[in-house]
């Protein structure tokens, strides 16, 4: 057993916990798959619901095996199986449930047609219901009778925390925390927001997920530290059966627990390793009082930096040495609003802004989505830099350009395919241009600007409704790369098109991937691509009608309405580059008053 300890074992799990000696473990943590189909190193999170039973079952009898008869064994599980593992293990296995723990947290993923996912469920199972280990002096919070009330009531020692936790992105330096903590529901600026599926009325609390490194599946150090100190004492043994980023044996290491792990994937069982080796004990947790700096560690970022950068001299970020952007030299100004400050020191401000709300994903994520870009522009307030909405979100862009922000880990993706953004795409391209028309305005300076982005996605909106801001944003970059790497691969346009055909007429259209051009009478509207013709919701009569509208087509009708098309044969190039090269090209031959025709410069 003790050659097992302090270590990663990159083996199943199943096997791993057979492998220990009976009764050998005082706390196991489990954040197992939620087989969700979640993209993991080596594991399918795609098993039939049968298949991830059966498999549960076979795990958590394992850790049964493992388990002291005094042991206590936490369960993280999401909501499709939570009821069900729950059965499994008060039934079946003979587990107790202590406690049954909501862990909200902050930036869920986005869904369209239901609530954003905003929390988990962490079940706390005991072998025996008379005889385990709960160190409540170990957790125990200052109560709200001695911290606003001042009430001579209150316990000296504070009182337990409640059974729904939260840690917070962003507070007031003088919010009282506990170990990272919100004590208070009240506490936290914009509350519970009502998008969510926990919704907050009077004494519900819940958790914000640091998001961070390498795993995208990360749990919280804070987190992990309560239920360790909960439930376990120094020298006892924590296991952690899916190591997944580490962070459950590196608190117990911290915390001066022995631990064992096991990982399915050896790549990430090797960066466990490491984690593990920069780890010691004593070590204090991530999350510190101040919750701005609890955003990803970049001394060894995941980004390349490429030569032109080093010899532009880009300076590392460190989060831990209140961080530096590289800019030109201090005494250098550049106006931002009414004052002129250094620039070294306006770069500073907005990079750590961007840091305090980025959230892993990217500084055109966060200027595109308005939840991330209202959190960055509330910080942006909050510490007083000089300037409006439009010039910090300006800034951010123009730091991205120029590669100041290339050490900041923003490895987050936004996961939006081509074929999602298929029924909606072309209202924002129509969007772009009008407003273009309108205003002589960029795409940066659209999105930057809460005048034009309003603008942007009212037109939007009328030609594709249902679908949210960002959707329609977001495609807007998407049509941008595009169109800038069709004009990078200029070349023959290719196969004629069809014959003109009168909108809505009932041929049938082909079920293939293709390029469509709509006009009205001998005036091109329109060329778009289409994942499926067939399917195509923009050959609505009442769609091309509203984006005509928004275009000026003077005396339009539906009836005069032609579309033609191209198939795709992509036979001998890269789909998505051969795509772009054969639309450019219709764009440049048929001058569409609805397509955006001059690539922008992409940085």
């Amino acid at each position: 057993m003790e050659t097992q300890l302090g270590r990663i074992h990159n083996v199943d799990c199943v096997k791993g916990l057979y492998s220990l000696p009976a009764g050998s473990i005082d706390l196991v943590f489990a954040d197992p798959p939620f087989n969700i189909g979640y993209d993991y190193d080596v594991y399918d999170d795609r098993r039939s619901v049968c298949d991830y039973l059966t498999w549960s079952k076979q795990w958590i009898e394992g850790v049964r095996h493992a388990l002291k008869a005094t042991g206590t064994f936490w369960l993280a599980i999401g909501d499709e199986y939570a009821a069900e593992l729950k059965v499994l293990c008060t039934g079946d296995l003979g587990f107790h449930c202590r406690s049954w723990v909501i862990w909200f947290y902050t930036f869920g993923v986005h869904c369209n047609q239901k609530f954003t996912r905003s929390h988990a469920h962490l079940f706390q199972f005991v072998k025996d219901p008379r005889r385990f280990t709960f160190n409540a002096s170990e957790i125990r919070v200052p109560s709200a009778r001695q911290l606003v009330y001042g009430d001579k009531r209150a316990a000296a020692g504070g009182r337990m925390p409640d059974d729904t936790w939260m840690v917070p992105a962003e507070l007031p330096k003088d919010t009282p925390l506990a170990n990272g903590f919100v004590l208070r529901p009240q506490d936290i600026p914009d509350r519970f927001p009502p998008h969510s599926d926990t919704w907050y009325f009077a004494r519900v609390a819940g958790t914000f997920a640091e998001r961070r490194g390498w795993h995208g599946c990360q749990m919280p150090e804070q987190l992990l530290g309560r239920i360790i100190r909960a439930s376990s004492n120094e020298g006892d043994v924590v296991l952690d059966p899916f190591g997944g980023s580490g962070t459950t044996l590196a608190v117990a290491k911290k915390l001066g627990r022995r631990f064992v792990g096991f990982e399915l994937s050896k790549s990430y069982a090797i960066k466990i390793e490491e984690r593990l080796a920069a780890t010691n004990i004593g070590d204090p947790l991530v999350g510190p009082e101040n919750p701005e700096l609890s955003s990803p560690t970049t001394k060894s970022g995941r980004r390349l930096v490429t030569s032109q950068q080093k010899s532009a001299s880009i300076e590392k970020w460190n989060v831990s040495d209140r961080l530096i952007c590289s800019a030109p030299a201090a005494h250098e100004k550049v106006t931002c609003g009414q004052a002129a400050v250094p620039s070294r020191e306006l770069s500073t401000a907005i990079a750590e802004a961007f840091i305090a709300s980025h959230d892993g994903y990217s500084a055109d994520r966060v200027v595109a989505d308005p939840e991330l870009n209202e959190r960055f522009l509330a910080i942006c307030t909050k510490r007083g830099i000089p300037g409006d909405v439009a010039e910090w979100n300006r800034a951010l862009l123009n730091l991205r350009k120029k590669g100041a922000l290339a050490a900041i880990d923003t490895s987050r993706r936004t996961c939006m395919r081509v074929a999602e953004m298929d029924s909606f795409v072309y209202a924002s391209e129509v969007a772009w241009k009008t407003v273009e028309n309108l205003k002589g305005s960029s795409l940066d300076e659209i999105i930057c600007d809460p005048e034009l982005s309003a603008l942007f996605d009212k037109i939007a909106r009328r030609i594709s409704p249902n679908r949210s801001v960002f959707e329609y944003r977001w495609a807007a970059l998407a049509v941008r790369k595009m169109v800038a790497k069709g004009d990078r691969i200029r070349g023959r346009v290719g196969s004629r098109l069809s014959r003109m055909t009168p909108l809505g007429a009932n041929a049938i259209l082909p079920s293939a991937q293709a390029h469509y051009v709509l006009s009205h009478d001998d005036q091109p509207l329109f060329v778009g691509l289409a994942a499926n013709l067939r399917l195509c919701t923009f050959l609505d009569p009442l769609r091309v009608e509203a984006a005509a509208s928004e275009l000026g087509v003077k005396n339009f009708s539906s009836r005069h309405v032609r579309l033609a098309y191209q198939i795709l044969n992509p036979l001998g190039f890269k789909r998505t580059e051969f795509a772009a090269a054969r639309r450019f090209g219709l764009v440049e031959r048929l001058h569409p008053i609805g397509n955006i025709k001059r690539p922008e410069k992409v940085a």
